[in-house]
């Protein structure tokens, strides 16, 4: 069997663009969320959101840098953020003088719900002006393939190219595939990740319709308090991560740096509610055992997971309660970044991914920020609260679970 591995990352996020930049942040405990100023929230419950600081500075968003401003116009958020951490991704991999053959490099880059925003834009122009005022654009910018194409595009990349839509496991869904693919000869590298931008009147409205969302408008910043009692649902957020999986042979020929092995993918069905979790996370923790098991390890192996983790009444419950009944309180610790950076939705689990591949190579995990008062589940669970962790870190699982009962798990593990 091939032994698929991380050779590049690259990240638009709430809490910084750049790996080195998010993850500091992400370190420091510093939120990213913030009161939403881009259009008009006064008639939402939810004002709040995660979403990337634009600018020029060092760690912040600026598409200019890697996409021409003529094709901006032609292009969704959903496009520019995969494009932007794709980017640094391929020149942190090595690969963007990369002469090798690129038919054998692929794409397998997903979105949750894609251009929602330019979907909501054009139906407006269409009720106020009429049909022929919507942009020949509208299409390819709206469907969530374009940002996998657009990076196939732009680097020549001839492989598999395909795009996921599984809810919030769309990111962790595309890797797992990705090394899939790879695991199967037909390509040597893979380009994965997710992208989301639906951070936007109607993709809040849809939300806060559902009372997913939370109200703490006043304090953005504690807003998003995964396993806390006061917590009052997720923050919604965007951004993009993206990372160049590569086989392990092809990667050491090249003398690429290896951030860690893609080890193991387990996927489930909670096969129970379109938008509540199976009760006390079964489905989740059938994912999390397949994973393990095609990675070779045992729970008593598993040093950090990073925990969907989204400050739900139903999900955050469901997950600790299968985390606890699989794991070693005293060797296994879990986080939820999400308390930093908000819920990406689709990209969620591709930037969890990184912060997992990140806590491999640095030995330190991330904190769950805002845990004042934890649910009783809780126990003596090590949930990181507050202040990261220095500690050993040589396997990692990233979980991400979506709607339709959807659950996917990644194993990722140090290569010595």
């Amino acid at each position: 069997m091939k032994k698929v591995v991380i050779t590049g990352m690259g990240i638009v996020s709430p809490v910084g663009c750049g790996i080195e930049y998010a993850w500091k942040n992400l370190l420091a405990g510093n939120s990213g969320i913030r009161k939403v100023t881009e259009f008009d929230v006064s008639d939402l419950s939810s004002q709040i959101a995660g979403m990337p600081v634009y600018g020029t500075e060092p760690g912040e968003y600026n598409p200019s840098a890697v996409i021409d401003a003529r094709e901006q116009r032609k292009m969704e958020k959903t496009i520019m953020y995969a494009l932007v951490a794709a980017d640094e991704a391929i020149r942190d991999s090595g690969l963007i003088d990369y002469d090798g053959d690129k038919n054998r490099i692929g794409v397998s880059v997903g979105s949750g719900v894609g251009g929602l925003s330019t979907i909501s834009e054009t139906d407006t122009e269409i009720l106020q002006h009429g049909a022929k005022y919507v942009s020949p654009f509208f299409v390819p910018k709206s469907i969530i393939n374009m940002p996998a194409g657009y990076i196939s595009i732009k680097y020549g990349l001839g492989g598999p190219n395909i795009a996921m839509s599984t809810a919030c496991a769309t990111g962790a869904h595309s890797i797992g595939e990705g090394a899939e693919i790879i695991k199967r000869g037909d390509v040597d590298i893979m380009i994965c990740g997710g992208s989301e931008s639906a951070v936007c009147h109607l993709g809040m409205a849809g939300f806060a319709a559902m009372r997913a969302l939370s109200t703490r408008n006043d304090e953005p910043e504690r807003a998003s308090r995964p396993w806390d009692k006061d917590r009052d649902g997720f923050v919604i957020a965007e951004g993009a991560g993206i990372l160049v999986l590569e086989e392990y042979e092809h990667a050491i020929k090249r003398g690429a740096k290896i951030y860690g092995e893609v080890a193991g993918f387990g996927m489930s069905a909670d096969a129970h509610h379109i938008t509540a979790p199976a009760p006390n996370g079964v489905g989740g923790k059938r994912a999390m055992e397949i994973a393990m098991d095609k990675a070779g390890v045992k729970p008593t192996d598993v040093d950090y997971i990073n925990a969907h983790g989204t400050s739900t009444g139903l999900g955050d419950v469901g997950e600790l309660v299968a985390v606890r009944e699989l794991f070693d309180k005293d060797k296994t610790c879990m986080s939820s970044t999400k308390s930093m950076t908000g819920h990406l939705l689709g990209a969620a689990g591709a930037i969890e991914a990184i912060f997992s591949a990140l806590a491999i190579r640095d030995n330190i995990v991330p904190p769950t920020i805002n845990l004042d008062n934890p649910i009783e589940e809780v126990g003596d669970f090590n949930l990181v609260p507050h202040t990261a962790q220095k500690r050993p870190v040589d396997v990692a699982l990233s979980n991400s679970f979506g709607f339709g009962g959807t659950n996917a798990t990644l194993v990722l593990k140090r290569v010595k």
